[in-house]
């Protein structure tokens, strides 16, 4: 591994430095986790290493297409390293987590937009909102993408456009 990383890097003009090694190893093995998640796992590792060190070079690794930055709504960004696939996240309402979700339908970039306003569209990003089997109510059944303890599921936009 250590000769994949270094090379990684310097492959995309990097210039390669122990904080780098160790953020990039770090991210590799905690997907999905906080700048400051990072920080405390890269220092348990290295040592010392300045919060900024760690943002500043997470802002180079992002830039170079090594990590992805994932912002979902009312949350701290999260990285990882699976990154020019165009695959999505699913994250649980209630403690947070996220996993990885393959692309939802046939090719990138996995939903045809219903006007493309005439861009070529060549990513989708989505996220999935729900609640984990750990945090999903005792005695709730799941059926599908459904739960049968919630029978009132909220509109789409459209659903609200076509409405009386």
């Amino acid at each position: 591994m250590p000769d994949d990383v270094h090379q990684l890097l310097r492959q995309h003009g990097v210039q390669v430095t122990a904080q780098r090694l160790a953020i990039m190893r770090t991210v590799s093995s905690r997907p999905h986790s906080t700048a400051d998640e990072l920080t405390d796992e890269v220092r348990a590792v290295i040592g010392s290493i300045s919060r900024q060190a760690v943002y500043d070079t997470l802002g180079v690794l992002v830039d170079k297409a090594l990590v992805r930055r994932i912002q979902p709504s009312a949350s701290a960004a999260r990285f990882e390293d699976r990154v020019g696939d165009n695959h999505h996240h699913l994250i649980c309402r209630s403690c947070s987590t996220m996993v990885d979700i393959d692309c939802a339908v046939g090719d990138v970039p996995c939903l045809t937009a219903d006007d493309d306003h005439g861009f070529e569209i060549d990513e989708a990003e989505v996220i999935y909102w729900g609640l984990c089997p750990s945090c999903r109510p005792a005695g709730t059944a799941k059926r599908g993408n459904e739960s049968l303890a919630n029978t009132t599921k909220p509109m789409t936009i459209k659903q609200f456009k076509e409405q009386p």
